[in-house]
């Protein structure tokens, strides 16, 4: 038996971080304001966020903004919501931009409006060739929703004779998803003190490491991420190897 103590820790940065983005509301309510204004201070700790990810050389940074299950809110709130996407995708995309950030966005566009939709597609091809940061927005998305898309495809093009039919394999999947040119997340983050991943990249997720932090995401900070990346840092990654294993291959 290897002795696990003996096994190195990651020690490397994660290349790819998803965060559900928990708290807004929770965080304007402790402060008697209207949620409004907790999702206009969540706007400002993206921005924060974003920055660090590029100053510490993540790849991808993937931000779960709008599940396909938040149409369920009050439709003020909804409503609210919509129009902050709209208003920061129109001031952010230019910084992006001279940032050399490349902007993505997966889910289900269909359910937005008209010049939203316009908006978020020439915000991809405006920052396509950028190569510092992958910044993924999944805005009406839901793992489910992914996974389904991914199967009707699939048998679309087995039933037109597109491709022929055989056997579903993992590889076969992950190459129909909306994330399918990206690296699956490294490490999961969610705030707000809930620890559940919520129907987020559940097929990506499969083997990323973990992290929970209590704070509510306006508050969540350089320092914040720095304390989860130390976390990943530690961890032993064996996507299904003993500790043995890992030990031979490193030693040998």
């Amino acid at each position: 038996m290897a002795d696990e103590s003996m096994i190195p820790k990651s020690g490397v940065l994660p290349q790819h971080i998803a965060i559900i983005m928990d708290g807004n509301g929770r965080w304007a309510e402790q402060r008697c304001m209207p949620r409004a204004f907790g999702h206009q201070a969540g706007v400002k700790a993206v921005r924060k966020i974003v920055e660090a990810c590029a100053e510490n050389q993540v790849k991808v940074l993937t931000l779960f903004a709008f599940s396909s299950e938040n149409w369920r809110r009050p439709q003020d709130e909804v409503s609210l919501l919509m129009t902050l996407f709209a208003s920061t995708l129109q001031m952010e995309v230019e910084k992006l931009h001279r940032n050399n950030i490349r902007l993505r966005f997966i889910g289900d566009r269909s359910a937005f409006a008209g010049p939203l939709r316009q908006k978020m597609a020439e915000g991809e091809v405006l920052t396509q060739n950028n190569t510092a940061l992958t910044l993924v927005i999944a805005v009406n998305y839901g793992g489910q929703w992914d996974l389904c898309q991914a199967f009707e495809t699939l048998c679309q093009q087995m039933q037109s004779g597109v491709r022929e039919k055989q056997t579903i394999t993992p590889e076969l999947v992950g190459q129909h998803l909306s994330t399918a040119d990206l690296p699956d997340p490294d490490l999961f983050i969610r705030t707000g003190g809930e620890q559940r991943v919520s129907n987020f990249m559940l097929w990506q997720l499969a083997y990323t490491e973990l992290y929970f932090s209590p704070l509510l995401w306006p508050d969540f900070d350089r320092n914040a991420l720095q304390e989860a990346i130390s976390s990943f840092k530690s961890r032993q990654r064996r996507f299904g190897y003993t500790g043995e294993q890992i030990l031979k291959t490193i030693t040998s």
